[in-house]
């Protein structure tokens, strides 16, 4: 008898190619923890540099001119989190190696001075070569 149209499981086959976005930058091994963000005015996309504001213990993008504890990033978004509607738990690296030109962050932060403060808390940042040279 044959099976239904509507039956799950027919036979077959499909490819999907997996394209990653080189945010992680080397073989370091990855940390992560789920954390609660605070609301913001867009969502925090994948490879935001994040810290923490003391008095809330929520996550907030770092800035370096902050004075609430959020100036010292001690994580990076793993993936989308949509905070516009409110507080959202979402997943940071606490430890890894990351690629320059994939992160996320405020454009107030000194190069240098960005990659000394993640380096203090796991968070090693690396520059990838120019697609110019190559």
């Amino acid at each position: 008898m044959p099976l239904p149209q509507s039956y799950q499981f027919r036979p077959g086959a499909r490819t999907v190619t997996f394209v990653p976005d080189q945010l992680i930058a080397g073989n370091l091994k990855l940390v992560t923890r789920d954390v609660s963000f605070d609301k913001s005015e867009n969502p925090l996309i994948r490879g935001t540099l994040v810290g923490r504001v003391d008095a809330t213990g929520l996550f907030v993008p770092s800035l370096p001119s902050a004075t609430d504890g959020s100036q010292n990033p001690l994580g990076i978004v793993v993936d989308v989190v949509d905070t516009t509607a409110g507080q959202a738990w979402g997943a940071i690296y606490e430890m890894g190696e990351f690629n320059s030109r994939y992160l996320t962050y405020d454009s107030s932060w000194a190069y240098d001075a960005l990659v000394t403060a993640c380096r203090k808390n796991q968070l090693f940042i690396k520059e990838s070569l120019s697609n110019d040279i190559l």
